[in-house]
């Protein structure tokens, strides 16, 4: 059915006249009385019947009035969505994966509140890789850790790593100790390490991943103890505070673009976002 048509149809249904419904839809009555000859056609029905000297409408046009406000209403919706929906084309936003519960979806709200509902393609991977991705052009913004005397980025929240351990398994007294830990890039990892063998604990490495996800489940398991950033934590896992343990570094969380960013992302923008952030944690 068409749209226009259905619109004269409900000018009718609100008026009671052809005469006001051309008016307000900007035709002639003739032109409103072929659009309602070519919608009876159509649903082979009539749809008016006359009261005296005046239409009202039949019991088909009854049924059609309801079916009628709900087409155009949802015509209107998809259009008007449509024509709004900015026309910027995909974001490809990096995220390490051990900030993927905690500081990914906020700055993913905040960019969104920013700039509307614009794509975000998501890649999640060590700060090595999304660095990589970002010198080749593959990434337009992405989440990474910097050393705090570093001035990269626009900082989302400073942080420092902590053990991690299951409150199901207590694994502290085992030698050699057994740890589970990012890969060789992360500056948790170098830092227990070194931290360790300084402080003379023989330790046994089980596993080093790029997912926070499988270290978690590492020590979930009791397999071994870990090392993350505090914001990481889970509320299954719990940080250790055994003074014998190396500490683990200072960090800051950084929001960093690419050279050529995306063309919604202005420098201005992304510092709002950043600002915004860390407005929310101080909440």
């Amino acid at each position: 059915m068409d749209i226009d048509s259905l619109r004269s149809f409900l000018a009718f249904v609100e008026t009671g006249s052809f005469t006001r419904a051309a008016k307000q839809t900007h035709r002639t009555q003739s032109a409103i009385s072929m659009q309602m000859k070519k919608l009876e056609e159509e649903l082979g029905k009539i749809l008016f019947t006359k009261e005296g000297r005046h239409l009202v409408l039949s019991h088909e046009g009854q049924q059609l009035a309801s079916y009628a406000k709900r087409i155009v209403g949802l015509h209107d919706e998809t259009i008007n969505a449509i024509r709004t929906e900015t026309a910027y084309p995909a974001l490809h936003l990096g995220c390490p994966d051990d900030y993927a519960e905690s500081i990914l979806p906020v700055v993913i709200g905040l960019i969104r509140e920013s700039l509307g509902r614009i794509n975000i393609q998501v890649t999640c991977a060590s700060s090595l890789l999304l660095r990589q991705g970002l010198d080749k052009g593959e990434l337009h913004l992405a989440i990474l850790t910097r050393s705090p005397n570093l001035e990269e980025g626009y900082l989302l929240k400073t942080d420092e790593g902590v053990w991690i351990g299951s409150k199901q398994h207590v694994l502290l007294e085992h030698r050699p100790l057994p740890i589970a830990l990012f890969q060789s890039d992360c500056k948790f990892h170098s830092a227990a390490l070194t931290g360790l063998m300084k402080n003379q604990i023989p330790y046994d490495l089980v596993s080093c991943s790029s997912s926070a996800s499988a270290q978690k489940g590492m020590v979930r398991h009791g397999l071994a103890i870990g090392a993350m950033a505090r914001s990481s934590l889970s509320e299954d896992l719990y940080e250790l505070d055994e003074t014998w343990l190396p500490p683990l570094p200072a960090i800051h969380i950084v929001l960093v673009p690419a050279i050529t960013s995306h063309p919604a992302l202005s420098d201005n923008a992304i510092k709002k976002i950043s600002e915004s952030f860390q407005n929310n944690a101080n909440k």
